[in-house]
């Protein structure tokens, strides 16, 4: 008997990248032995319900798009028991395709559709803030949303120093947020510019700020928290320590964490996956350890 497969994908991700590239990703998940049923979604949050009700009945499911389609089908297999969550493939079609990067995907569509029929089963940390899934970042201020707004194709342009400079140009005109942010048995206090609870090697376009010792199956996630600097001297400080992978600075704070609550006396906007999030005053952020497996190249 042959197995199934649900392909689901968002044909206006990355400016239509998947158009005339069908019939070839099919071939290949036919070639490995699958039968398969497409469904093309319309409409935002529309994966998560398609998934939620088909997947149980496939071996495994397959979406194309940008990092929010793939929020869509997580979240949609997360509403299902563990036993019926089918092993996820992903082919990439986005602008930023962050966390495709730590997956090593392919940005050739078909070669990346042989790979989440063929690749490696690779069970992942999901998280979970405030009633909802996310796949690797949840964060707030400068970065967030400068960054994902910002061309794929100016960001090769700048490359690394040049494009955090640019983005860090938001953290001297944005107003700091007061916030209380506890993990562990830790507490600090302070007015931050940014904040980010992240699982990916590349977040919002940019590699290496969150360090070299990501896993993306140790049960906790990377948090980066930058303050408000308390004067003009720390400014070049911070600013090298973003710059230089690693620098450090009294206005750059990361550590690790299975589980981190913010709150603040008003409301933040918060961003998930690249896409609005909701705002929020308090956000509890947890680390969901190896609830779902996907596929990564080997």
């Amino acid at each position: 008997m042959r197995k199934k497969l649900l392909f689901v994908y968002n044909p206006h991700a990355g400016k239509s990248k998947i158009r005339g590239k069908v019939s070839d990703i099919l071939s290949c998940f036919i070639r490995a032995g699958y039968t398969v049923e497409v469904y093309v979604t319309q409409a935002a949050a529309e994966a998560t319900e398609v998934v939620k009700k088909r997947a149980p009945q496939f071996q495994r499911v397959v979406c194309s798009g940008g990092d929010g389609t793939l929020n869509e089908v997580i979240s949609g297999l997360m509403e299902l028991p563990p036993e019926k969550r089918p092993v996820l493939g992903y082919i990439p079609a986005g602008t930023t395709n962050d966390f495709a990067h730590s997956l090593k995907l392919p940005t050739d569509m078909v070669k990346a559709a042989m790979v989440a029929v063929k690749g490696e089963p690779f069970p992942i940390d999901i998280g979970y803030a405030n009633d909802s899934y996310f796949t690797y970042v949840y964060g707030f201020g400068a970065f967030t949303e400068v960054s994902y707004e910002t061309p794929q194709e100016m960001k090769k342009v700048l490359g690394h120093q040049a494009y955090i400079l640019e983005g860090a140009k938001s953290l001297m005109t944005l107003k700091p947020h007061h916030m209380t942010v506890t993990w562990e048995d830790q507490t600090i206090e302070g007015d931050f510019l940014f904040g980010s609870v992240s699982n990916s090697f590349s977040v919002a376009g940019m590699k290496g700020l969150w360090g070299k010792d990501i896993q993306l199956d140790d049960g906790k996630f990377e948090v980066t928290l930058v303050k408000q600097p308390q004067n003009v001297l720390e400014w070049p400080e911070l600013m090298a320590a973003l710059i230089t992978k690693g620098g450090k600075s009294p206005s750059l704070l990361q550590f690790k964490a299975k589980k981190v609550h913010f709150s603040g006396p008003e409301d933040i906007r918060w961003v998930k996956d690249g896409e609005f999030a909701g705002s929020w005053q308090e956000a509890t952020i947890e680390n969901l350890h190896l609830p779902l497996t996907i596929v990564k190249n080997t």
